[in-house]
């Protein structure tokens, strides 16, 4: 746990400048880099102010006053800034009441981990979620008045095998549903994928490991360990943000779209859940699966609010075109111990299927 002193501490050694970043209502990180001049010990808990009125979502240009307050914990610096920059997750606050803005997303996640234990029912929340991907070549995409298309590329898609190609085109073209995993030449992505994973890893998250996933055309998944829910919340922020930048580094892009190949394997966020009280895991028991009665709750509560959920979860025409049968993708609103078909699965924790990265 680092203190704002021991921040400043290193700021004032080190760094010229600091990048503040923070989630927008759709899930989005955006950014402010400021001064070193510009943090003090006040920032910590009062804030750095900022215009919210251009954030989707948020304020009215009358009311358009907002702060991010700096997570101490969440410093790292970040590898794909020329400059030497520390980054830092904040959490948003209106600054006339000194509350957490109702509208960002950290800031829920902190309440709602605050009415759990006021419930007395747990005081920890775990999340592991697992977010895949598609690498792409090259993406391109219109709409206008005369015309409407999108085209995507990968070297490993299936549809390449006829491909005329600088060098020769040496085969090993990935087919539909059999990227799960070959081993190189198949799987092109390994130093690629690797590299992510060890960025991850200097930006403070856990790592555990790395794949090709299942559909052609480049996809992949990395893996990390669970964490709180803040924890988990910010460790996911960060690696998307390092599985983009990494990608664009190479000239490729990386794509966390629910369904941007046809007729293949979508993209999904396979969401472990537990919920802990004084040091022991409240999932646990002698029911169904070796659950326990306060579990099949928690999952008959996230199935009966599936609906609600889904608005927040699945929130684009896209990620119903990855709900459908066929792409191992959930399509039933269930629960059950070993298949990736219904809403629910379950080792010994809830296991969420349905949800986007």
């Amino acid at each position: 746990m680092a203190t704002p002193q021991e921040i400043l501490d290193l700021i004032h050694s080190k760094y010229e400048l600091i990048d503040l970043k923070f989630t927008d209502m759709p899930g989005t990180w955006q950014h402010l880099t400021v001064h070193k001049s510009q943090i003090d010990e006040h920032s910590f808990t009062e804030g750095v102010p900022f215009d919210g009125s251009s954030i989707r979502g948020w304020k009215a240009i009358n009311e358009s006053d907002m702060v991010m307050v700096p997570d101490p914990n969440t410093a790292w610096e970040d590898p794909f800034m020329k400059e030497p920059t520390l980054s830092m997750i904040c959490t948003i606050k209106d600054p006339r009441t000194g509350e957490l803005y109702d509208r960002c997303p950290r800031s829920i996640a902190i309440r709602a981990v605050e009415y759990l234990k006021a419930t007395g029912i747990g005081d920890t929340a775990y999340f592991g979620p697992e977010a895949e991907f598609f690498i792409f070549d090259d993406v391109r995409y219109d709409q206008n008045q005369k015309s409407g298309y999108y085209y995507i590329d990968s070297i490993e898609g299936s549809w390449n095998t006829g491909r005329e190609e600088e060098g020769g085109n040496l085969g090993y073209k990935i087919r539909g549903k059999e990227g799960y995993f070959p081993v190189a030449p198949t799987d092109t992505l390994q130093d690629l994928r690797t590299e992510m994973l060890l960025t991850m890893a200097k930006c403070g998250v856990p790592i555990e490991k790395h794949h090709h996933e299942v559909a052609t055309a480049g996809q992949c998944e990395l893996g990390f360990r669970f964490g709180t829910l803040i924890q988990a919340a910010d460790w996911l922020m960060t690696y998307k943000y390092c599985v983009k930048n990494v990608a664009r580094k190479h000239g490729k892009v990386a794509t966390f779209m629910p369904k941007p190949v046809f007729n293949d394997n979508g993209s999904g966020m396979h969401t472990h859940q537990s919920i802990w009280k004084d040091g022991q895991p409240l999932f646990w028991g002698d029911g169904y699966a070796n659950l326990s009665q306060i579990a099949l709750w928690y999952i008959g509560g996230i199935l009966k609010h599936a609906p609600a959920l889904l608005a927040f979860t699945n929130p684009t025409t896209n990620s119903y075109k990855r709900l459908v049968p066929g792409f191992e993708a959930p399509v039933n609103l269930a629960y059950s111990q070993a298949t990736a078909l219904p809403l629910c699965g379950f080792p010994s924790r809830a296991k969420i299927q349905k949800p986007n990265a």
